[in-house]
């Protein structure tokens, strides 16, 4: 795969094709998985020089989905992220590295109820192609664990054998589908002012 030619350039998230979920530990015992379906974001590639790239990622709160619309109400209340007051979960880069072909590690700040921490995220190059409407598309996946306590999020109730409902380390999980701005056309000589 060339990197440089293919990788370069404005690319937006399509939300439709894209899952930023997360999974956690549920009374010690099982997985409770959940994504956002409102995700906004894009991804600026200077493969040349990756100093110059940037990544970008919005998430509306009020669009987490755990699939159990009681939980759904209960994590966007003032117990977990408090949508009301905090109504997105931002990322924004500051550095980006490639460790090896196609594996890069992405720097940034993670916010969470108006609470900013750094973070890495691992990510990996999946593939780009063409999909049949002619758009190109590059694909990237990758998980990172993070404690939540970290951002303010800390309800949770203890059990009769000592543990807790909701385990503390959470995992992201990014599977990224992001399609590349067309190149601008060229400017034409009869532009009015």
């Amino acid at each position: 795969m060339n990197l440089e030619s293919q990788f370069s350039g404005h690319w937006n998230i399509d939300p439709a094709h894209s899952r930023i979920g997360f999974s956690t530990r549920h009374a010690m015992v099982t997985k409770v998985r959940g994504a956002f379906n409102d995700v906004q974001g894009f991804a600026e590639i200077d493969p040349h020089d990756l100093t110059r790239s940037t990544v970008e990622v919005k998430l509306r709160v009020e669009s987490i989905d755990t699939r159990d619309a009681n939980r759904d109400a209960h994590l966007k209340s003032e117990d977990f992220f408090h949508a009301e007051d905090h109504p997105y979960i931002t990322f924004a880069s500051s550095a980006i590295d490639e460790v090896d072909e196609g594996q890069f590690i992405v720097s940034g700040d993670l916010t969470i109820r108006d609470i900013t921490r750094p973070i890495t995220i691992p990510l990996e190059l999946t593939g780009i192609d063409t999909d049949p409407f002619g758009q190109t598309r590059a694909g990237l996946e990758g998980s990172r664990r993070i404690d939540r306590k970290d951002w303010g999020v800390q309800w949770n109730t203890p059990l009769d054998s000592g543990g807790v409902l909701v385990s503390d380390k959470v995992t992201l999980e990014f599977e990224l589908s992001l399609i590349k701005d067309q190149e601008a056309p060229a400017e034409t000589g009869n532009q009015t002012s």
